[in-house]
C-alpha cells in the first residue's frame, strides 16, 4: 500500500513540475500570407477566385510598381502557397533571385475545360467530357483578368505565366496564339499528348525579342519527354532575335514533383 502512495505521489510531483514548465500562451492571432478575391466573369459565365500574394514592401512604398506573376492550377490547396513561398524567398535582399513581385493564383472551377483546346480524338472527348474551352479562358485571362488586377493592384509590364500539366498546355497555347499577354512563360511538364500532339503542328505567331522561356520535365515517360523536348526545339527554330529559351531535364523529379524545383531553376534564368 505504501509504494502505490509513493508512486502516485511521485506521479503527481511529475506531472505538475512538467505542467509549470509549459509556457503561458499570451496571444493568438490569424496568420495570412495574402487574400482571397471572388470576381464576377461575364465571358466565362461564373465567378472566379484569385489569391493573391504581395510582397512586403507594398503597403509601405506606395508609389513603387511590381511585375505580376499569374500561376495556373493557383487555388489555396494546389500550388499557390509554395509558388509564393518561393518568390518571397527569391526577393529577400541578400538572394535577390527575382524581384519583388504579385502573384495571382487562379483558383480551378474545372481545370480539363478551362485548359483544353477542342480535341480530334473521340477518347480524349470521352476521358474529358467537359473539355475544349480554352479560347474562353484565354479570352478571360486577356479581357478581364490581367485588366482587373492592374486596374486594382500596382503593376508593371513584366507578366509571367506558370502552367504545369494540363496548365503547361495552356501556357504554351497561349505562347503560341496570343504570345503578347506575357512577358516570361514557365512552362513544366505540359501535357502536349492532347489531341494526338496536334499543337505541336501549330505555326506560332512570332515570338518577339525580350521573351523568356522555360520548359521543363522530369522523368516522366517516353511522350511525357518527348514532346517537352520537341516544344524546346520548335521554339528555338522559330524564336526571334534576343527571345531567352531555356530548357532543363529533371531526371530525378517525375510529374507530381517537377514543378517547385523548376519554378526555382526557372526564376534563377529568367531573372538573373
Amino acid at each position: 500500500m505504501k509504494n502505490k502512495i509513493l508512486s502516485f505521489i511521485l506521479l503527481f510531483t511529475a506531472a505538475l513540475a512538467f505542467s509549470q514548465s509549459i509556457p503561458k500562451q499570451l496571444s493568438e492571432e490569424e496568420f495570412s500570407i495574402g487574400k482571397t478575391i471572388e470576381i464576377e466573369s461575364k465571358l466565362l459565365h461564373e465567378s472566379r477566385t484569385l489569391n493573391i500574394y504581395l510582397p512586403s514592401s507594398y503597403i509601405e512604398n506606395q508609389s513603387k510598381k511590381y511585375p505580376v506573376i499569374y500561376l495556373l492550377d493557383g487555388s489555396k490547396d494546389e500550388d499557390f502557397i509554395h509558388i509564393a513561398g518561393i518568390v518571397q524567398f527569391g526577393s529577400f535582399s541578400w538572394i535577390e533571385m527575382v524581384p519583388e513581385s504579385i502573384v495571382v493564383g487562379i483558383g480551378n472551377v474545372d481545370r480539363k475545360r478551362d485548359f483544353t483546346y477542342p480535341s480530334t480524338l473521340e477518347i480524349d472527348r470521352k476521358e474529358f467530357p467537359t473539355s475544349g474551352k480554352s479560347a474562353q479562358f484565354i479570352n478571360f485571362i486577356k479581357e478581364e483578368l490581367q485588366p482587373f488586377i492592374d486596374a486594382n493592384f500596382r503593376t508593371e509590364n513584366n507578366k509571367t505565366l506558370i502552367g504545369q500539366s494540363l496548365g503547361g498546355l495552356l501556357a504554351t497555347e497561349i505562347l503560341f496564339k496570343e504570345p503578347e499577354l506575357f512577358s516570361n512563360y514557365i512552362i513544366i511538364s505540359p501535357s502536349l499528348w492532347w489531341d494526338n500532339e496536334r499543337l505541336l503542328d501549330y505555326k506560332p505567331s512570332e515570338v518577339k525579342t525580350g521573351k523568356s522561356i522555360y520548359i521543363a520535365v522530369g522523368k516522366e515517360g517516353d511522350v511525357m519527354e518527348r514532346t517537352a523536348k520537341t516544344l524546346y526545339e520548335k521554339i528555338k527554330a522559330e524564336r526571334g532575335k534576343n527571345t531567352k529559351l531555356y530548357f532543363e531535364f529533371l531526371a530525378d523529379k517525375t510529374h507530381g514533383d517537377a514543378l517547385h524545383e523548376a519554378v526555382y531553376h526557372a526564376f534563377e534564368k529568367i531573372f538573373e
